[in-house]
């Protein structure tokens, strides 16, 4: 893939950097530069949201039905452009073929899901006697500002985008510096073959300290939806606060997955695997804290241990793991295997840097189970976003949960049992956003989706999301 140049795409045309400034961002799988980035600062993020202001009006005044009939479209092209926007993103980000092209498939549904949702607000009038007339309408907020992470670009700018526009915001999102591609192609896209008219969907680019903390703190931008770490969504709070507006925030996790002695220790301990492996454990809702009844611990253990080495890392089309998207997540995760060594666990499988030849230069990472771990160590209460697992094991239900529970975060929770009443007496119980059961990670874009404790608040995804791109009005008439 030759190198690519990405520019801002503002008011319906690329724009380039105020600064004239650009960085050079990495291929994951083959640890060189792919891309040029614009460098954003202020000044881009007040274009930005100027041309979101001016062409809001218009897009609000739309007739719901239109909307949503733009929205099918862009659903409709990002589909016809499917291959050409897996290969920007499995390069930005080192996703494997199959896993690139599924999270573009995922971000089409959202577009499709919230067309289908355009008609859903309906205002109710409320009862106060004779002599009044009283109803609420909900309304888009005007200019919504989203900011999104490396590790799922695509998927999850659609995912905020989406319901804000069919609600009929204008938005400008600013994505990661690492993984900007995608977001670029698709609000061209947008524009250009969708029918969406120039300014109600704009992209700038660049880092968190110039360009994404300008967005937040920006007069014309109502509404802020963030996506990334626990620190940064505390420093985005702070300006948010400041200025009084709305956040939805979807923030870490170390999330327990949670193994019953009456499970289906098969498909558990496959679902084991895929809660903490997908995306090479870039996922803030990764299934990292194995919490296993120690009747069937060893049990559970043995079919890791046979399991893990079967699994196929690296560039391959045919790999379920890919790299890590940044060489400085690759250092970090890294710096985790002395640090669960001087806490005295045990790695089961990996546990240590690999070179390997199918994996040149690329930031590749073994699979790595701990052993002989309790929840009190950092590799058991910290994100490693990584793929690294850790093994608890737990007596009886109570103790199930309470070791679930004892985190900071809340954002998803897993419950491997065949016994109908355990697996809602425990979902009720644990303290997270989603609660999956017998599979991990289950579910789709109509369903809501958020945290708990430092894992965030607001919620994305179904219906629940457009409550949270709208403001509630009520209008009360003496008659």
């Amino acid at each position: 893939m030759t190198q690519q140049t990405w520019d801002h795409f503002i008011g319906g045309q690329s724009v380039p950097p105020a600064s004239g400034a650009y960085l050079d961002a990495a291929q994951p799988a083959q640890g060189s530069i792919g891309a040029r980035v614009a460098l954003g600062n202020a000044a881009d993020i007040a274009r930005a949201t100027a041309a979101a202001s001016a062409a809001a009006p218009a897009w609000r005044s739309c007739r719901p039905i239109e909307r949503g009939r733009q929205l099918s479209a862009l659903a409709r092209v990002i589909r016809e452009n499917v291959g050409e926007l897996a290969a920007i993103e499995g390069a930005e980000t080192g996703k494997p073929a199959w896993q690139a092209s599924a999270e573009i498939e995922i971000a089409a549904q959202y577009f499709e899901y919230y067309a289908g949702l355009v008609n859903l607000f309906q205002g109710e009038k409320i009862d106060l006697g004779s002599g009044y007339h009283s109803y609420t309408s909900r309304e888009p907020f005007g200019v919504v500002g989203v900011i999104t992470p490396w590790n799922a670009p695509l998927n999850q700018a659609a995912r905020a985008v989406a319901p804000a526009l069919a609600a009929g915001n204008a938005v400008v999102l600013k994505p990661s510096e690492f993984t900007s591609g995608t977001s670029v192609a698709v609000a061209r896209l947008a524009c250009e073959a969708a029918g969406i008219a120039p300014g109600v969907f704009n992209v700038v680019l660049g880092n968190g300290p110039d360009c994404g903390a300008a967005l937040v703190g920006d007069p014309l931008v109502r509404k802020l939806a963030f996506t990334g770490s626990v620190r940064a969504g505390r420093q985005i709070g702070h300006i948010a606060a400041d200025r009084i507006i709305p956040l939805t925030l979807e923030l870490g996790g170390k999330s327990p997955n949670i193994i019953f002695e009456d499970a289906n220790l098969a498909d558990a301990v496959q679902g084991a695997i895929r809660g903490f492996a997908i995306n090479a454990g870039q996922v803030c809702l990764a299934g990292t804290r194995l919490l296993v009844q120690r009747s069937v611990y060893d049990a559970v253990l043995e079919g890791l241990k046979a399991a893990i080495p079967t699994i196929k890392i690296g560039p391959g089309a045919d790999c379920m793991v890919g790299a890590l998207t940044t060489r400085a997540q690759y250092e970090r995760v890294s710096e985790w295997f002395e640090t669960a060594r001087s806490e005295g666990a045990r790695a089961l499988v990996g546990g240590a840097v690999e070179s390997r030849a199918e994996w040149g230069e690329g930031w590749f990472m073994p699979l790595t189970v701990y052993v002989d771990v309790n929840n009190e160590m950092r590799i058991a209460r910290e994100e490693v976003f990584g793929p690294v697992l850790v093994v608890i094991p737990f007596e009886d239900e109570a103790e199930a949960v309470r070791i679930a529970n004892d985190t900071e975060y809340g954002l998803a929770a897993g419950i491997w049992t065949q016994n109908l009443s355990r697996a809602h007496r425990v979902a009720a119980a644990v303290e997270a956003g989603q609660i999956y059961i017998n599979e991990y990670q289950a579910g789709g874009v109509e369903t809501p989706l958020g945290g708990m404790k430092a894992s965030g608040y607001g919620r994305e995804k179904g219906i629940e999301a457009l409550h949270h791109y709208t403001q509630l009005k009520c209008v009360t008439i003496k008659l």
